[in-house]
């Protein structure tokens, strides 16, 4: 089989980082700040200790050139030999996934909740209104909520707010996941904020996706009222 130059690049720069890093924030290119990388270490250690399961941030400015994310996650895994699942950022390609190395991983932890696009049931429920073409797809659309990454990747923020964006970001993932791969083991992670954190996001969510339904009622609202001023005219 013929390796592409980007493929070959990406072999040696992965053997390289395992040889001087072994940690749970694998590799940081983007945040680079203490305080970051000490939660997700403390979080990472400890549900290592008490699952075997070690679960990875990867935070890329960019993929290698030539190599797509499911590449670059599968080369990473080959580096593992314990249960390991990734879960890695492309800043530049804006892509953000989750891989583990054994099928069976899959089963602590919901893959397709995790990077869902859309936050909260509510704004689940209205997508599927606008876009649904049939009762399959609305009950696909409607029940695909939940997501802790993505929601908070969309939201605005300013230059020098970016960086804590993404970090926020993908830490709210991180915690997810690992909070989910506690559960489905029945033990409690000391460094998990756990429901409490949860409910405060929720109310965090509904709030703002308050605002999207009011947009919404409100652009309807316009909607109807040019179309009976034309129906009033016309008469």
């Amino acid at each position: 089989m013929k390796i592409s130059r980007g493929l070959a690049a990406l072999i040696f720069t992965l053997l390289f980082h395992t040889t001087l890093v072994a940690e749970y924030l694998y590799k940081d290119e983007i945040v680079h700040r203490k305080e970051f990388t000490k939660e997700v270490e403390t979080l990472g250690s400890e549900l290592y200790n008490k699952t075997g399961i070690a679960l990875r941030l990867v935070m890329l400015r960019e993929l290698p050139n030539g190599v797509s994310m499911f590449e670059y996650e599968k080369e990473l895994l080959s580096n593992f030999k314990e249960p390991t699942i990734v879960l890695v950022f492309s800043e530049m390609d804006q892509e953000v996934d989750l891989m583990a190395n054994d099928t069976s991983l899959y089963k602590y932890f919901n893959k397709k909740q995790v990077l869902s696009p859309v936050a909260s049931p509510v704004q689940a429920f209205i997508m599927a209104l606008v876009y649904a073409d049939s009762w399959e797809h609305f009950e696909e659309l409607r029940t695909n909520y939940g997501g802790t990454i993505l929601p908070l990747l969309a939201g605005k923020a300013k230059n020098e707010q970016i960086v804590g964006k993404y970090a926020g970001s993908m830490f709210n993932g991180y915690l997810d996941i690992a909070h989910q791969i506690a559960t489905s083991h029945g033990i409690v992670l000391e460094n998990d904020p756990g429901d409490a954190n949860q409910e405060t996001i929720f109310f965090i969510k509904l709030f703002f996706y308050g605002f999207i339904l009011y947009g919404i009622v409100m652009y309807i609202r316009r909607k109807l009222y040019i179309r009976r001023q034309r129906l009033e005219q016309n008469k």
